[in-house]
């Protein structure tokens, strides 16, 4: 089989650099200037980069065009957490996320901290048609009370996605909430009571340890593989030892790690549970945002008994601002929808109507395309960042979808304050304690790689990677 022409333009661009004409850091000529130089259309010149950022040859840095990679220091994937835990425990720490959420407001911080898409990374423009159309033709609904278990259109809408997540479920079947926090809120309260014990991942997302919190129940943590997600032996061992009420996990791109589960994972430890009786809260927030092949299937996908509350919603494709989410409780629904009217009466009628046109128009997919594209080329490009800026010795995890990076920084690093360092210097970060109910993970970061400014984004990881380096540096004097 012949060469592709733009394969032999990779080679040419490939060869020049070996040569010296372009040397590491430089910024390759831009698009068009290069389909001059080369006498090839734009299309092949932008396949010959993929394909060289593809072999770790260039890296993509958003509008500001490829640039010839470092040479590459070896940062192998994180290693598995020890996290056999010594028992059930009550949440602790968590007051830290304020400052995380009150600097993501702060337009003089830059915000690593919070994972929530910034405004260039979402469809804006086709949501703020479908606000309009929706207040111009159902004003009466727009005003009214949307009451549990809310809009039959966004449900039927809902129900069709599910299928491509391998769910088998109807309009009936869920229920809207206010984002996934409310959904995992709701979920633990119909199937725990305070002092429960609730199985969960290490490290797992702070929004999940804050929902446990509030319900005053304890948090067991267990071991959880940073490619592949909770450990099922782990998770059997604890099962035998403690009286474990309800399980948390997101198996689909986890927060903070980025794992993904295998099928077979998933299946296998849906059965664990269901054969001891326990409840699956499922976190699948991120599932729509895998970077490669078709979308993952949910663990609700394998469930047989209707004891796996699934939990979704918008916030991470379609903007956080909507707090447009939902539930499939399984056989809780009705205690589900009975406390959702409890808490909050009723879903916002507004934006549930107007996600709901925005879906029947059609396009989503289209767009979930697009942006997982995006989301990749950063991800990438926030790797590169920190293995050019950060101290020998840091390490990251290899995330299969979504924008959160995990960064395990070397022996001497504390990540509490690193955190109070970067924000006086206008830098947000995620430390890693928050990720863990007891505190653990004193020397890891989570990094939010939607960052629309380029040249910002760099500067900030610049002075953050120096920041690490002063602790690590200093730690090795002492």
């Amino acid at each position: 089989m012949g060469e592709h022409l733009y394969e032999r333009i990779a080679e040419r661009i490939a060869q020049q650099i070996e040569q010296g004409t372009y040397a590491p850091g430089d910024r390759l000529p831009g698009v068009r200037r290069l389909r001059e130089q080369l006498g090839v259309s734009v299309a092949t010149v932008v396949a010959a980069c993929e394909l060289l950022e593809q072999r770790g040859v260039l890296e993509a840095r958003p509008r500001s065009g490829f640039f010839v990679r470092e040479p590459a220091r070896p940062l192998p994937s994180t290693a598995e957490p020890d996290t056999e835990a010594e028992g059930p425990s009550l949440v602790s720490g968590q007051e830290r996320v304020l400052e995380l959420v009150q600097a993501h407001n702060d337009p003089r911080v830059l915000s690593f901290g919070t994972a929530a898409p910034p405004a260039a990374f979402l469809p804006t423009s086709a949501l703020d048609r479908c606000f309009a159309r929706v207040r111009r033709r159902q004003r009466e609904r727009v005003a009214a009370y949307d009451f549990p278990p809310g809009s039959p259109e966004l449900r039927t809408q809902i129900a069709r996605r599910m299928a491509h997540a391998g769910c088998a479920l109807g309009p009936d079947d869920l229920v809207l909430t206010a984002g996934c926090q409310e959904a995992l809120t709701l979920s633990l309260r119909a199937v725990a009571a305070p002092g429960d014990v609730v199985a969960i991942e290490s490290p797992t997302f702070y929004g999940i340890l804050q929902a446990i919190e509030s319900q005053g129940m304890q948090a067991l943590e267990i071991a959880t593989d940073p490619e592949h997600g909770m450990v099922p032996a782990a998770l059997e061992r604890a099962l035998g030892r403690w009286p474990i009420r309800a399980c948390v996990m997101m198996p689909s791109l986890g927060n903070p790690l980025g794992h993904l589960a295998p099928e077979a994972r998933k299946a296998e430890l849906v059965g664990l549970l269901q054969a001891h009786g326990v409840p699956l809260i499922e976190d699948d927030v991120y599932g729509e945002l895998a970077f490669h092949g078709p979308r993952p299937w949910a663990a609700k996908a394998y469930d047989t008994q209707g004891e796996v509350l699934y939990c979704s919603s918008f916030s991470k494709t379609l903007g956080a601002g909507l707090r447009v989410g939902w539930v499939a409780p399984g056989r809780y629904r009705e205690r589900v929808a009975y406390l959702k009217y409890a808490t909050s009466q009723a879903a916002s009628s507004l934006p549930t109507l107007a996600v709901a046109d925005y879906l029947e128009q059609g396009g989503y997919d289209r767009f979930l395309r697009r942006v997982r594209r995006q989301y990749e080329r950063h991800m990438q490009w926030v790797r590169a960042l920190v293995q050019r800026y950060f101290p020998a010795g840091t390490r990251v995890a290899r995330p299969r979808g979504g924008y959160v990076l995990w960064v395990e920084l070397p022996a001497g690093c504390d990540a509490l304050e690193l955190q109070r360092r970067a924000l006086a210097a206008g830098i947000s970060v995620a430390p890693g304690p928050v990720f863990s109910p007891t505190g653990r993970y004193p020397r890891h970061l989570r990094l939010s790689c939607a960052q629309p400014d380029a040249q910002a984004a760099d500067a900030a990881l610049a002075r953050l990677g120096a920041l690490a380096g002063e602790e690590a540096h200093g730690a090795v004097r002492a």
